[in-house]
């Protein structure tokens, strides 16, 4: 099948919820919605010009791999991933929808990344240059930039609309939502990345950290959004891995290195990116595709 470039869908007579960065989310009646994982890149907080070409494809079907494996651990969200059982309103829009499509439970979203990190890097860091710490939590003195960490580390954030997300203490999770729904989401946040990553570096990339959600109906909490992509993680080829300094990566930071040298002040607009930029984020994505689950989602 040859699946066409989406950068952003009009589906008539379906109410749009929301346009994310990446994802434009529909509302299907009863108590449903359908996400639809578009072929957009954003860096910087900015949404590019440049789409990836099968972006959402590869990445809706990353999840989906992740989901299956971690179903023993928490439920999620997803109620069907096959465009042809999809309600009669959305088979118009079938070619745009087919692999880079899900129907899911709607759940009120917890209003936290539920960030674990297993590397120090990114933003975790930066607050270990200064403090040497995360997450206001005291680490080791002497480690460098990419080391991995004594044991994976839960670092929550609050969720951002606009800009970037602010990394919490677990006090202030707390607070927020509760003890007990805190300590729930730690353990199964610690969980799902411990599988994750015993499962990645037996395959070759490190999980450095990533970020989970969560939803709530019912009661019952539910493992929603995205799930262990090289958009909500940090892969690194383990066979390249030297710490002391940022990693080749799987993920979008080959965007944001382009986007780095280009002069561009980081206010939008953002410039387009040339073809061999958007041609090889494409093969990363792809590759860590291959490599994680061991087959061929598209043509290269």
């Amino acid at each position: 099948m040859t699946y066409p470039t989406v950068v952003e869908t009009n589906l008539k007579g379906i109410d749009l919820l929301r346009r994310g960065k990446v994802r434009d989310v529909y509302e299907l009646p009863p108590g449903r919605l359908l996400i639809v994982a578009t072929d957009r890149i954003s860096a910087f907080d900015s949404v590019l010009a440049s789409p990836i070409p099968q972006k959402g494809i590869i990445l809706n079907n990353i999840s989906l791999f992740w989901f299956d494996k971690s179903s023993s651990l928490v439920p999620n969200h997803i109620i069907e991933r096959e465009v042809e059982r999809f309600p009669t309103s959305l088979q118009p829009y079938r070619e745009i929808l087919a692999g880079r499509s899900v129907i899911v439970r709607k759940t009120e979203v917890v209003p936290f990344e539920c960030v674990v990190r297993g590397y120090l890097s990114g933003s975790g860091w930066k607050e270990y240059k200064h403090s040497r710490t995360i997450g206001g939590v005291a680490l080791p003195g002497g480690m460098v930039e990419s080391d991995r960490l004594p044991e994976p580390f839960f670092s929550p954030a609050t969720k951002a609309d606009v800009g970037h997300d602010i990394n919490v203490d677990e006090v202030y999770m707390e607070n927020q939502i509760g003890r007990d729904l805190t300590r729930r989401l730690k353990q199964v946040s610690l969980s799902l990345y411990t599988l994750a990553a015993d499962y990645a570096r037996e395959r070759g990339i490190i999980i450095a950290d990533t970020k989970f959600e969560f939803g709530l109906d019912g009661g019952e909490l539910y493992l929603i959004d995205e799930l262990l992509t090289p958009d909500s993680s940090r892969f690194w080829p383990l066979s390249e891995y030297v710490p002391g300094g940022p990693q080749k990566s799987f993920d979008k930071q080959y965007v944001r290195d382009y986007l780095e040298s280009s002069g561009w002040d980081k206010n939008p607009p953002a410039p387009s990116l040339p073809d061999s930029i958007t041609s090889g984020t494409r093969a990363k994505y792809l590759a860590a595709y291959r490599q994680l689950i061991g087959r061929e989602l598209l043509p290269a």
